[in-house]
């Protein structure tokens, strides 16, 4: 029970240290990762596209 105790104790400390993001800085580190996505998906789909149509000109 000790061992719980200091457990708890120990974990209060350490969330105490913790600093919380701003609402902001939130907002911001979504609409980077969201261009970032939006950005590789554009490419991906290009590139598909573009291998697609390779591949079928040789075949046929």
């Amino acid at each position: 029970m000790e061992k719980l105790i200091s457990y708890v104790k120990l974990s209060r400390a350490e969330l105490i240290k913790v600093i919380f993001p701003q609402k902001m800085q939130v907002k911001n580190a979504f609409i980077a990762v969201f261009i970032v996505v939006l950005v590789i998906t554009l490419f991906l789909t290009v590139v598909d596209l573009l291998m697609s149509f390779s591949i079928s000109s040789i075949i046929n």
